[in-house]
Parts: C-alpha cells; structure tokens; sequence
C-alpha cells in the first residue's frame, strides 16, 4: 500500500480515537517526517488531505491544529413534518436565509417529476439553513408556475415551503420517493456552507405532496454538511 495512505489512515485512526485534544496542535512536518520515516513533501500531502477533510485547520507561521468538535443535530427522515419544525421541536435555533428564486431552464428529469409541459415556467426557491450561526444546509425547492400562479412574486421572501403551502390551504402534507447519495460540494456551494472541497455533503431528493388528493407540489433537493447531522431513518 502506498506510503501516504498509510499515513493518512493512521493519522485518521488517532483523530476517531480521540489521541489527539480538540484544538491541540499537532507534530510538526518535520517531527512526523521522523516518524514515519518519509520526506516532509509526503507528511504535508497527508496534512492537506486532512485540512480539505476537515479534521484540522492550520495557522500561518503556528502550525496545524485539531479541529473543535462540531455540534450535532439529530434529524428524522420522515416526511411528514417540514425541516423548521423539526428544529423546534428538537430545540434548535433555526435560521433561514432565503437566497434566491429563479425561473429555471428546462430540466426533463425535474419537469417530468413535477408533471409539467416544456412550455410550463418552473422556478427554483433556495434557502440557506444555520445552526449556532453556521451554515448546515441548503434546501432547494422546485414549483410550476401553473400550479403557484404568484410564485415569482411570493418565492424571494418563502422561509419554509410548508408553511407557504399550509397558506393556500394544502394541510397535509408529506415527502415521497426520497433518495439519498452522497456528493461533493461546488465551489458555490463550499462559500455558502463554509466548507472544503472534500468535505462530503448528504444529498436528498424527493417529492412533496397534498396528502389529501396525491398532488405533486414540488420537486425538492436538500444538501447537509454530514459533519453536522445524525440521520434517524425510522420512528422507531
């Protein structure tokens, strides 16, 4: 096996194990360098890939040092309740940030969820999320217009979609044919979530629905940092 990989994989052992204090500064290039016996040019390849990782951050001229163990929130995958009652019912101070609603160019996967006509006006509603005042997610929602008629005027200031639905009388509502997968962040998305670029993001997709006549509201794409979220997958 690959030197490096090896590194790297004790390394990240140490850091799971706990060796190593939060906010402790790590060894020097040259002290692991002595170590493992290899090049310093290897032991700070290693280190980068813990930065962009996540697990340690470096200061200029001081050194490299453990990252603060990050809060957690525990999140329950079900689809019956939105995301911000979820926050506080878990008493979470949620924050949303709406950041952007736009008419989208024609997608035939999202269109075709949404059973929309190419010539139907889709738009695209995203929200910033944060906790503790640190971005965690980002909710991205997808409406026809012939459905919302007033979409483009209401989008800019929606907060949480269930809310906005409960408004024009849709009272049950829930979330369907979820996927989840795992994805990278873009370089947009690492400047929104104040995170690296090799820091995995849980992505799920789904739809939401009017219980009550199996309407098909939206089509929605939600991206967590992993790093702040333990994912409930039942209700048991």
């Amino acid at each position: 096996m690959d030197k490096e990989l090896i590194i790297l994989d004790e390394l990240m052992q140490q850091i799971i194990a706990k060796k190593f204090t939060y906010g402790e500064k790590l060894p020097s290039e040259n002290e692991l360098a002595d170590k493992f016996r290899v090049p310093r040019t290897t032991i700070r390849r290693v280190l980068a890939k813990l930065e962009e990782r996540g697990f340690i951050y470096s200061q200029r001229g001081v050194g490299r040092f453990l990252k603060e163990e990050s809060f957690q929130v525990q999140l329950n995958l079900n689809g019956k309740t939105s995301f911000t009652e979820k926050m506080k019912q878990s008493g979470h101070p949620l924050i949303t940030r709406n950041i952007g609603c736009q008419k989208m160019e024609y997608d035939s996967q999202i269109y075709q969820y949404l059973h929309a006509n190419r010539e139907d006006n889709v738009y695209q509603i995203s929200r910033l999320r944060y906790i503790q005042e640190e971005p965690i997610a980002i909710h991205t929602s997808y409406l026809n217009e012939t459905l919302f008629p007033n979409i483009a005027e209401d989008g800019p200031t929606i907060e949480s979609m269930f809310s906005y639905y409960r408004q024009l009388g849709y009272k049950s509502l829930t979330n369907r044919d979820s996927l989840l997968s795992v994805t990278f962040p873009t370089l947009a998305e690492q400047q929104l979530l104040s995170c690296k670029s090799m820091e995995p993001l849980i992505m799920i997709e789904s739809i939401c629905l009017d219980v009550e006549t199996d309407k098909v509201l939206e089509r929605t794409k939600v991206l967590y940092r992993s790093d702040k979220f333990k994912y409930k997958l039942s209700e048991r």
